[in-house]
C-alpha cells in the first residue's frame, strides 16, 4: 500500500494543496506502470555503470558482496569490484535486471542462478534450478512508489523464462538496522513467497516455486 496518501492529512493540507499532491502521486503512478525491464548485458553495461554510481547508488559494493571469490573478496575497492563484475558481465554471466523509465536507468534488480553466488544459504541444499533474489536499488525520487513489487514480477518472469524451478529471496524484517539492500519481509509476502527458514541472524529465506 503507497504510504504517502497518509502525508497529506497528517499535514493537514488546505483542498487546494491536497488536489495538487493527488495529481501530483497519480503522475507518478503512471509512471510506474511505464517501466520496462532488461537483462544487464554487454551491450548496455553503460547504461548498469551510470545507474551504480549515480548519487546514492552502490558503487561501493557493486552487487559484489554475494558474487565474490576468496581471492575476489580480499579487494574490497569499488573499482576492484566494479572490475569484478563488468568481467562477469563481459562473459555472459547472468548477473539481474534494469528498470528503464524512456531512457532512464531507474532500478536495478540482482537475480541470477544461484551458483553464481557465493553461498547465500548454510542448509547444503543443492543449488540446480534455483535462482536468487539478492540486491535491489531504485532511483531516490522513485521510491516508495511500488517500485520494488514491481522488480520482484519481473525477477520471477525472467528466471522462469530461463528455466527457474525456484525463486529464492532474503529479505529482512522492515526494522532491520542492515541487509535491507536484501527488501524486506512484506513485499515478498505479499508478492506470494513463502518462509522455508532463515541465514544468518536477520535475513529470511523466502521462496516461490515457478515450475
Amino acid at each position: 500500500r503507497d504510504t504517502r496518501l497518509r502525508a497529506p492529512l497528517r499535514r493537514g493540507l488546505g483542498k487546494r494543496a491536497f488536489l495538487s499532491f493527488i495529481g501530483h502521486w497519480m503522475t507518478e503512478a503512471a509512471e510506474i506502470d511505464r517501466i520496462v525491464f532488461r537483462e544487464v548485458t554487454a551491450g548496455n553495461w553503460l547504461d548498469f555503470e551510470s545507474l551504480v554510481e549515480c548519487r546514492g547508488g552502490p558503487k561501493a559494493c557493486w552487487c559484489m558482496v554475494w558474487r565474490a571469490t576468496p581471492e575476489e573478496a580480499k579487494r574490497t575497492d569499488g573499482a576492484s569490484r566494479k572490475a569484478a563484475m563488468s568481467k562477469r558481465i563481459s562473459a555472459g554471466t547472468t548477473v539481474g535486471l534494469l528498470g528503464y523509465l524512456g531512457e532512464e536507468r531507474i532500478a536495478w534488480c540482482s537475480v541470477a542462478p544461484r551458483s553464481t553466488y557465493r553461498r547465500l544459504v548454510a542448509d547444503g541444499s543443492p543449488d540446480e534450478g534455483i535462482w536468487s533474489i539478492a540486491c535491489f536499488f531504485v532511483v531516490r525520487r522513485l521510491r516508495g512508489q511500488g517500485v520494488a513489487r514491481r522488480l520482484i514480477a519481473a525477477a520471477i518472469d525472467f528466471a522462469k523464462s530461463r528455466g527457474a524451478l525456484i525463486v529464492e529471496a532474503y529479505p529482512v524484517d522492515p526494522e532491520s538496522p542492515s541487509y535491507r539492500f536484501m527488501g524486506f519481509v512484506p513485499t515478498f509476502e505479499a508478492a506470494g513467497f513463502r518462509k522455508v527458514g532463515r541465514a544468518g541472524t536477520r535475513r529470511h529465506v523466502f521462496q516461490m516455486r515457478v515450475a
